[in-house]
């Protein structure tokens, strides 16, 4: 009974959070495309790619398409042959840039991710990624279907997506941003066919059809936005037109990842103030966030050494997203770890950014900086091939 009551009092923490977040105010004028329908982003998906994945899905292709697919690795590589013609036109429409993209602002954005590479690496992973699991739309949807299952590969082929934006020829021909972003957006559709069928997700979902675009937003806010929260922050010293190309990145990866042009944000100031309405309310815990988040702060332990062990990787999250996301987490605090964060970080930043001269205490300061480097090594060095597949099925139960 107080399984069951427990089970009860999250699922409503995370209806709670999605009526906190009903009303939709935010002005498509706000948008890169400047313009928009105005419509609640709700009750919006993909129509285009979620109509192919069905077909694709119903009709048995789904073997055929990865197959395909498995050799598209460049953005600008022939699609294969062998796809079926309905999937061929699909991508090739969904794999072109909008005409607003601006490549020097994306050589600008790869300058400031040059710089901040090991703080990106971190952040992805222990802000955003620690983020998603008190996300109860994403955390349900990520649960219960396939990948679920199988969370190291999941977090893996997530990974990728990190790991392309950072390349330096991520959105050019030679690069692997774009084919990532469009198989990401062929698996989201299916996932959208998939999960209604799934009698574990209806049973606790307050959706009818998962990952709508305030879900995609939601999911964009805990990246690009919560990480720039971050830096800021952390009083990172960041060029005005490094933050804009890093933006801008961001706003072509929604693009791409089939995030309508009329609900991104065209400006920080517009990111933030969208994330107010819609990441921030809707933050609560779920049985399955916190399965998927003690699965996150477990992979540590096999790094390296261990460096990353569970405990430290707790503590770095209750510092990232506060005590209010930890013990929603169930994360323990931490004796050494937590005061050590709460009182060296901020030098620690100043000295990584040349604010401050070396401390005294070089060995606090290596162990800091070390951290950063295995955290991105963790989350970001996925430079072995990792195939984005399209699923036939959902989480087995």
């Amino acid at each position: 009974m107080a399984e069951l009551t427990r089970r009860t009092a999250l699922k409503r923490g995370g209806a709670l959070g999605v009526v906190g977040a009903a009303m939709w105010t935010w002005p498509a004028e706000a948008s890169v495309a400047r313009t928009g329908t105005g419509a609640d982003p709700r009750w919006v998906w993909d129509p285009e790619a979620d109509a192919l994945l069905a077909s694709v899905i119903d009709r048995g292709d789904v073997p055929a398409v990865n197959a395909a697919l498995r050799t598209w690795q460049k953005n600008d590589q022939p699609l294969p042959g062998g796809l079926p013609a309905d999937v061929r036109d699909f991508v090739e429409r969904a794999r072109q840039l909008p005409s607003w993209a601006d490549h020097g602002k994306l050589a600008t954005s790869f300058a400031f991710t040059e710089k901040r590479g090991l703080y990106l690496g971190v952040l992805y992973g222990l802000a955003s990624g620690m983020i998603s699991t008190v996300i109860p739309h994403e955390a349900r949807a990520v649960y219960y279907s396939k990948g679920g299952a199988a969370m190291k590969d999941r977090i893996s082929k997530t990974a990728k997506l990190g790991y392309d934006i950072m390349t330096r020829n991520a959105f050019e021909p030679t690069g692997e941003m774009i084919v990532t972003c469009v198989k990401t957006r062929l698996v989201h559709a299916a996932v959208r066919h998939l999960l209604p069928r799934s009698p574990q997700w209806t049973g606790t979902a307050d959706q009818t059809i998962p990952i709508s675009q305030r879900d995609l937003l939601v999911t964009w806010h805990s990246l690009p936005t919560t990480v720039m929260k971050k830096l800021v922050e952390w009083q990172v010293p960041i060029p005005r037109a490094e933050s804009e190309g890093y933006l801008h990145s961001w706003q072509l990866t929604g693009h791409l990842l089939g995030i309508m042009d009329e609900y991104l944000p065209a400006s920080w100031a517009e990111a933030n103030s969208q994330a107010d309405q819609v990441l921030t309310p809707v933050l609560a815990p779920t049985d399955e966030g916190i399965e998927l988040a003690e699965i996150l702060l477990n992979l540590g332990s096999t790094v390296d050494g261990g460096l990353l062990s569970t405990h430290v990787l707790g503590a770095f999250t209750r510092f990232m997203l506060g005590d209010r996301i930890a013990n929603w987490l169930h994360i323990p605090r931490e004796p050494v770890w937590d005061p050590l964060l709460n009182v060296a970080w901020g030098p620690f930043i100043a000295v990584r950014e040349g604010l401050l001269p070396f401390p005294l205490a070089p060995a606090a300061y290596w162990t800091l900086d070390e951290f950063l480097r295995q955290a991105a090594l963790l989350f970001l060095s996925e430079g072995r091939p990792i195939s984005i597949e399209i699923p036939e099925t959902n989480r087995p139960s």
